[in-house]
């Protein structure tokens, strides 16, 4: 078995526990030059201890135990230098619950799980802040109220009241993105297609948006914008974000464009989100779409980039930031068609 190409650090004993073979990346992390550990003891080879000082070899007793094992469990270990690995092995026997006569050791840096691990820490840290800040409110005004409700007035009590409203949606809307952030990150977020037209949608979600204004401002159809197979309700989410963005982040909306564009082999139709400010740094139009990434005053969960990438690549779409001409951002969204086989057939 050609061990030497194995990723992890592979180390072969024999029934005396010495070393006949021991690769690449074993003998990189030992430091060790040509063969020098053939013939050295597993104790000597394996020289990693756990927390309280105990060795792996005298710790997992691979030789001795229950003749009925067949394989050590992965485990964490320190290396003399300080370094965590995850090591495990398979013990080879004579016959079944016989003499060990062959211990496969496998080990790995730890380095890559404990990133992930410290990104678990930080989403944890970031979701009980983001979620204390809007419960404080809530239960602060509903616990005044209760205490002392004659003491205020009819507005202060309809203040309160609107403020504990305002908190409970803002609430809600932060766990209905990190339910749809989760959903993308497993790889589960479903989508309930429909014919769609882009045009319509995007002044439907320009309406909602300027709801408060005298007058809402609608959508340039350049050309023609054929009906693409789409979920509405994701769309209009990812269409809403981008726009509410645009206004609170990019010093109001200029225009939105919506055209039909061809990408590659694909028919599809592309909305364009243009704004008034100062455009976005080309360093940060990939970790714009990273989630929990935030910038300037006003951010929000630092969810919604994160999740309009993931319903734009689920609908098999693309997103492009770009400089607008005369200053600005430009976010182009593109759907392709998507028409159903059965209907195209």
């Amino acid at each position: 078995m050609p061990f030497e190409e194995f990723p992890d650090g592979i180390i072969v004993a024999d029934a005396d526990a010495r070393v006949t073979l021991a690769n690449r990346w074993v003998r990189y992390w030992a430091r060790a030059v040509g063969d020098e550990m053939l013939g050295m003891h597993l104790r000597d080879a394996v020289p990693f201890d756990d927390l309280a000082g105990n060795s792996w070899f005298d710790s997992v007793q691979p030789y001795d135990g229950l003749a009925i094992r067949s394989r050590i469990s992965e485990s964490s270990w320190y290396s003399p230098r300080g370094s965590e690995y995850l090591i495990t092995a398979s013990l080879v026997r004579e016959r079944p619950a016989g003499k060990v006569v062959k211990v496969i050791v496998s080990m790995r840096n730890a380095r890559v799980r404990l990133q992930r691990d410290r990104e678990k820490s930080d989403m944890v840290a970031t979701v009980a802040h983001e979620l204390r800040s809007p419960l404080t409110g809530i239960k602060g005004f509903s616990a005044t109220l209760l205490s002392r409700w004659d003491a205020f007035t009819e507005e202060q009590r309809l203040f309160m009241l609107q403020t504990i409203d305002a908190d409970a949606d803002r609430l809600s809307r932060l766990i209905t993105e990190l339910l749809d952030a989760a959903r993308i990150d497993a790889g589960r977020l479903s989508l309930r297609t429909e014919p769609v037209r882009l045009d319509e949608l995007a002044d439907r979600v320009l309406g909602s948006v300027f709801s408060a204004s005298e007058t809402a401002p609608t959508a340039r159809v350049d050309g023609e914008a054929p009906v693409v197979w789409d979920d509405a309700d994701r769309v209009t989410q990812v269409l809403t974000n981008l726009i509410e963005n645009a206004i609170r982040h990019g010093e109001g909306l200029r225009e939105v464009v919506v055209s039909s564009e061809k990408r590659g082999e694909l028919e599809g139709v592309a909305v364009r989100i243009v704004d008034n400010g100062q455009g976005i740094p080309e360093e940060s139009r990939v970790r714009i779409f990273s989630r929990f990434w935030r910038s300037g005053p006003g951010a929000g969960s630092g969810l919604g980039m994160f999740i309009v990438r993931g319903v734009v690549d689920q609908h098999g779409g693309s997103i492009v930031i770009e400089d607008a001409e005369g200053g600005g951002a430009s976010i182009c969204v593109w759907f392709p068609i998507n028409e159903p086989d059965t209907l195209t057939s």
